[in-house]
């Protein structure tokens, strides 16, 4: 029997361990049952999901407090729920109910939950960059010592807001982490056809700020060096540049046919880079975990997301009173 965890169980602790599996199954489950909700026409518009990338919002977000901000990306159902947004009222909201965070108005692309330090997620491709630029910027010079994690795709690295970004937050020295879910595509190109550089984290070094690559299908990996990036920017040391190498199981959105890859290297993703499937085996060979212990973890996360649909579906549709609120000029 064994005597003592393992080490990053030892720095960590087995109820923050657990949890990093608790909000990755979560979150999976969050997005297969909105999924399923989607194909019954219960859900409009459309939906970006982000099963396959859990690993990156929830080791992302596990080291922020709920004072430190993040901003999203149209894919952001895992970075909301990792930051601790409630669930029912997610739901609510993706359903278009007025018990949702956005009083149903904002919908899967536009969420946001401010108690929590979402700042929210944005329809357009590196939207996010300058508006948490802006958030760290309030923080540095009123001192109110929150940092920032803006999430963001490898397809927004191309486009001028992430360099106009990167280069404001280095000569301002701002307290902000630029974390790039690189999934491999942009809605139907591989990023290999869109750049020519091996890692998009070295583009980091034009700027003068740190860059570091890694697997972001390994959320302790995850949890370590955005930690870091953290300490980093609370010292006043300035903005990272982190690039999570990471897949999207599903398409771009609901209506992505996927023809522009192939099935086998989806099957090698799915079938041995698991972020949720290998996290598991690791704590059941580290003896952190039972096997009735997962199973009963599954359960738990089941009972929340009925509980959720049960929530939303019982929820008000908005009345025509809200129609003119939150409207700005």
């Amino acid at each position: 029997m064994q005597t003592s965890y393992p080490n990053y169980v030892q720095k960590l602790g087995k109820e923050k361990i657990v949890d990093l599996l608790y909000q990755m199954l979560l979150i999976r489950g969050f997005e297969e049952t909105v999924e399923k909700l989607f194909m019954e026409g219960k859900i409009h518009g459309t939906m970006h999901l982000c099963i396959g990338q859990e690993p990156t919002a929830v080791g992302a977000c596990a080291v922020l407090t709920d004072e430190d901000k993040i901003t999203s990306t149209h894919r952001g159902h895992g970075h909301c729920i990792a930051k601790g947004t409630d669930i029912n009222r997610m739901m609510a909201e993706l359903l278009g109910k007025e018990t949702g965070h956005c009083k149903g108005k904002g919908g899967s692309m536009h969420i946001a939950d401010l108690d929590k330090g979402n700042l929210g997620a944005n329809g357009i491709v590196a939207g996010g960059l300058p508006l948490a630029c802006g958030a760290a910027f309030t923080s540095l010079k009123k001192n109110l010592g929150y940092s920032v994690v803006c999430f963001f795709g490898d397809g927004a690295t191309n486009e001028g807001s992430f360099h106009e970004s990167l280069n404001l937050a280095s000569i301002w020295n701002l307290p902000v982490i630029f974390f790039c879910e690189n999934n491999q595509y942009g809605m139907s190109g591989n990023i290999t056809e869109m750049t020519n550089v091996e890692n998009l984290a070295e583009r980091a070094a034009s700027y003068g700020i740190p860059g570091e690559t890694i697997d972001g299908t390994d959320v302790l990996k995850v949890f370590e060096t955005t930690h870091k990036a953290l300490e980093r920017a609370k010292k006043g040391e300035g903005p990272t540049l982190i690039e999570a190498k990471t897949y999207r199981w599903k398409g771009h959105s609901r209506s992505d046919a996927r023809k522009y890859r192939t099935r086998e290297e989806e099957k090698d993703w799915m079938k041995k880079r698991d972020g949720i499937s290998n996290f598991k085996q690791q704590l059941l060979h580290d003896e952190v975990l039972t096997e009735k212990e997962i199973v009963e973890l599954e359960q738990k996360v089941q009972k929340v997301l009925e509980d959720a649909i049960e929530y939303a579906e019982n929820s008000p549709e908005p009345s025509l009173d809200l129609l003119e609120e939150d409207v700005f000029a």
